[in-house]
């Protein structure tokens, strides 16, 4: 899976698209790390064009969450359409997982 990145000052701004399913979690998940570097303090990542995640993909977040929170880093999601934000409340994930509106209201909270 692809994953497209770009600086917005000090933040990572990670965009996936499409679908995060049982087939590409674990690909969603390594293409991620594999663009976080060691330095990053903020990332966050934009699901503007996701359209649907599975429990594999909730899985992937909360993984990348944790390591960027072992290292001291902030993190967030942002841009989720209607699907993908239901999904994050039935499961809880709006609770531990801070939720943005947009990738500049995410760089704004975290490095404010």
């Amino acid at each position: 899976m692809e994953i497209n990145t770009e600086r917005v000052g000090e933040a990572l701004v990670a965009k996936a698209w499409r679908r995060i399913d049982s087939v590409n979690a674990r690909d969603f998940e390594n293409a991620l790390k594999s663009v976080i570097s060691e330095s990053d303090r903020v990332v966050v990542v934009d699901f503007q064009e996701l359209s649907y995640i599975s429990s594999a993909g909730l899985r992937a977040v909360l993984i990348i969450a944790k390591v960027l929170r072992n290292r001291n880093a902030a993190f967030a999601v942002c841009a989720l359409s209607d699907p993908v934000r239901a999904v994050f409340e039935i499961s809880g994930f709006d609770k531990i997982i801070p939720i943005h509106p947009s990738p500049d209201a995410a760089v704004a909270a975290l490095t404010g």
